[in-house]
């Protein structure tokens, strides 16, 4: 299981992390790799100067909304289809 975390404090909520979210649950569903990964917030991450911070089994990612296809792609797809 691939679990992803966003931050949803008010500094990457300001940075668009409510899309970085959505865009997120929209790419996993279109993907249909549901079962494999799981998505979830949390509060600060301590890294706000970074944009949206999203991790992935506790490495730390930058990600706006502009992005998060490209790191859906480069990130979770690799991951999923290895699992």
């Amino acid at each position: 299981m691939i679990n992803i975390t966003v931050c949803i404090g008010s500094s990457c909520h300001i940075k668009g992390s409510h899309k970085v979210v959505e865009g997120l649950k929209n790419l996993i569903a279109e993907n249909g790799i549901g079962d494999k990964v799981s998505i979830g917030g949390t509060f600060c991450m301590g890294e706000c100067q970074r944009g949206v911070c999203v991790s992935i089994d506790d490495t730390v990612f930058s990600v706006s909304p502009e992005t998060v296809g490209d790191f859906f792609k480069d990130e979770i797809l690799t991951r999923a289809n290895l699992c």
